[in-house]
């Protein structure tokens, strides 16, 4: 029996994992497993996944289950590692290189690396034990960020691996990536979850450290290519929810799909402060409300989407 030495290439490539969602129902079709990946190239200052950003290992802290052993400043091979007087770990960022040596002596779990570097072909093992959940529901494989398209040889490589096996396949994308990338992606996606954070590109750079332009013509491409494609919006109290920035919104997802225009608002919460404090980041949004998906505001921002021809659906 011949062997399929491309598909076996194709499982070697290596990317860096920070995290595999089993049983989600909010990022794609049915039933899905999401894998993130880590390195994104937008600094949005409501970012949920911290850890995601950066593309290296990162180690992080949590403060409140750390019992002063002191085990960890004598395993981490960089000296990265001093105790206060307390007893409490101070990690030296610069010096520490995520290497783990000091997870692996911390019983109360204190310390975890953000990140392993995996082969698609890993991945897809993980992934396959779920295909039994999929088949039902419409599901599949999503791959999250991060952003995805910043890896995109192991993205397409997993997907393909996905595919030969019969597993939907779904990125969930930012958007902002060179369109030669998003379109080698797009051969081996079978949806997209589009991420539109503001109509303005000024707005756009305050809130994310980028333009717009390039994701806007992203959008445009996508939709061209005829890959099924639900566009989402964090709804963030202040940044994005103004009436002048749903006008042009909805004008935009018009100009793109007619009246099959659509969009799922993702209101602001702040589950992923934590993390911040664990990787020593301040977070920028601590004064800001979350937003209940029941709100009046929530519903409000909807009803004024669906006034402009688009249909508005609130994730939970």
């Amino acid at each position: 029996m011949m062997r399929n030495h491309r598909s076996e290439e194709a499982g070697e490539a290596k990317g860096v994992v920070f995290d595999v969602q089993r049983f989600s129902l909010h990022d794609g079709p049915g039933v899905r497993t999401v894998v993130f990946l880590k390195g994104c190239p937008l600094r949005c200052r409501w970012c949920a996944n911290p850890e995601s950003i950066r593309p290296a290992l990162e180690l992080g802290f949590l403060t409140s289950r750390c019992d002063q052993c002191g085990r960890c400043a004598g395993a981490c091979p960089k000296g990265a590692i001093a105790l206060d007087a307390g007893g409490i770990p101070h990690i030296d960022r610069a010096h520490c290189t995520g290497c783990g040596d000091c997870t692996r002596v911390c019983f109360p779990k204190a310390l975890v690396v953000y990140g392993a570097e995996k082969t698609a072909q890993e991945v897809f093992e993980e992934v396959r034990r779920d295909r039994i959940f999929f088949g039902g529901s419409g599901g599949g494989v999503t791959v999250s960020g991060g952003e995805p398209l910043r890896q995109a040889s192991f993205v397409v490589a997993l997907l393909e691996l996905c595919r030969a096996a019969g597993i939907h396949t779904c990125i969930e994308t930012s958007g902002f990536a060179r369109r030669h990338v998003l379109q080698k992606v797009l051969q081996s996606t079978d949806y997209v979850l589009f991420d539109l954070k503001h109509l303005d590109s000024a707005m756009h750079r305050r809130s994310t450290g980028v333009p717009n332009t390039l994701i806007l013509q992203n959008a445009e491409l996508v939709v061209k290519q005829g890959v099924p494609v639900l566009f989402r919006s964090p709804l963030i109290p202040t940044v994005n929810d103004t009436l002048e920035n749903i006008e042009m919104t909805a004008r935009f997802l018009r100009s793109l799909l007619g009246d099959q225009a659509a969009i799922e608002l993702l209101p602001y919460h702040r589950m992923g402060m934590a993390k911040y404090e664990a990787l020593a980041r301040p977070y920028l949004l601590k004064g800001l409300q979350p937003l209940l998906p029941t709100s009046l505001h929530v519903k409000s921002v909807q009803a004024a989407y669906e006034e402009r021809g688009v249909r508005c659906s609130i994730s939970l």
